[in-house]
């Protein structure tokens, strides 16, 4: 198992890889204690089960990541990660862009019959009949010099995950899905996903039945506290937590001393530059025109005579889900189904694509009554009406 750690290593092996089918990668990183991740290591194991790791922080010498970046993009190569989400965020957030083309384990998983979100942990299990040894899965990786035993915990990672990722490859080949994991896949390519302004944080937090003038406030609020997180680089809880924001617009403070009583912000806070801030930043809030606070989301309540249809849709997504052995939450969750029993053409993704192919198309036929539920034998099945 080799550590890299200089530029030379690190561009002879990302060179050993170019003609690869398909490569597994991990990452460890850090941060809690930052707003940005941290990246400490980088794991990459070509079909050979050759593991490395990328010592991004070794200090031997600062290495440039630019041969990685470029293994990550060349087409000819498939990415395989597990749960990619956070991966891809610190690799677009480093690079710039986006590993393509990309192979999501887990949600090739669900496609196969695993279950919701199955972790990599039960994958190992199952697959590779192993157990994985997940006790460094909170170290801190940050520390220098690595132990063999988190070395050997990350590049266990990306060397189980070549077996796991040929079973699920040969079980989506033999059902014909390869396709779907790659609809689902792409979507985490849309670097809009990983954007993220400072002036849409406060749609993160909830208020109880909230005005417009609250949100204009918030969203002050919740602005000027994520650009002090940035700049400091440090968790925007640090600067404020999210309850105080929310008391902060509940209460809206216009004194030092008034802003003293919040919760969260001490006497001291409230009469220095902090507070001042946090002033600052209410007072934009408060002299936002009527028609430039934010709308008030507003949904209508399902009117009743939709419910039983909504009902059935439900039994059958069960139905469905288990007839084709897909994770019921991939094809739909409750928002999905709701909608689509107000308006179908309101929820695209049930009429096109492969969740057409196993589920539209028989929530169509029920709603059209050509279907219906029926129970026999203690068990629910469907009937096709002529």
């Amino acid at each position: 198992m080799t550590i890299l750690t200089t530029n030379a290593a690190l561009q002879a092996f990302c060179d050993s890889l170019k003609d690869c089918p398909y490569i597994t990668v991990d990452t460890e990183f850090m941060r809690e204690r930052t707003y940005y991740a941290k990246l400490c290591l980088i794991q990459i194991s070509g079909p050979d089960r050759d593991a490395v790791g990328i010592d991004v922080l070794a200090g031997e010498e600062e290495l440039d990541l630019s041969p990685v970046w470029e293994l990550f993009a060349n087409p000819h190569i498939l990415k395989v990660f597990h749960a990619a989400r956070q991966d891809l965020e610190i690799i677009y957030q480093l690079s710039g862009k986006l590993p393509a083309p990309l192979f999501d384990t887990q949600i090739a998983a669900m496609v196969c019959g695993y279950g919701d979100q199955v972790g990599y942990e039960a994958l190992v299990n199952d697959i590779c009949k192993a157990k994985a040894d997940k006790s460094s899965q909170f170290t801190d990786w940050s520390h220098r010099p690595l132990s063999q035993k988190q070395i050997t915990y990350a590049l266990n990672d990306v060397i189980f995950l070549k077996d796991i990722y040929q079973s699920l490859k040969q079980r989506l080949d033999k059902k014909g899905r390869g396709d779907w994991v790659l609809e689902e896949t792409n979507d985490l390519l849309s670097p809009a996903l990983y954007q993220f302004s400072p002036r849409d944080a406060w749609q993160r937090l909830k208020l109880r039945s909230p005005k417009a003038r609250d949100l204009a406030v918030l969203r002050e609020l919740a602005q000027w506290r994520e650009e002090e997180a940035q700049k400091k680089d440090v968790p925007r809880g640090r600067i404020l937590k999210d309850e105080t924001l929310l008391d902060l617009t509940y209460q809206k403070p216009r004194t030092e001393s008034e802003l003293g009583r919040i919760r969260g912000v001490t006497p001291d806070m409230a009469r220095g530059k902090f507070g001042k801030l946090i002033l600052a930043a209410m007072e934009r809030g408060l002299a936002v025109p009527d028609s430039d606070c934010p709308a008030v989301a507003v949904k209508d309540p399902l009117p009743q005579r939709l419910t039983p249809a909504l009902e059935m849709l439900k039994m059958l997504l069960r139905i469905q889900a288990s007839e084709n052995d897909v994770a019921p939450r991939l094809i739909a969750d409750s928002e999905t189904l709701e909608n689509y029993v107000r308006a179908p053409q309101s929820a695209p993704s049930l009429t096109h694509g492969w969740r057409s192919e196993i589920f539209g198309n028989e929530a169509i036929a029920m709603m059209q009554g050509k279907t219906a539920l029926s129970l026999v034998n203690g068990k629910i099945q469907k009937i096709t009406i002529s």
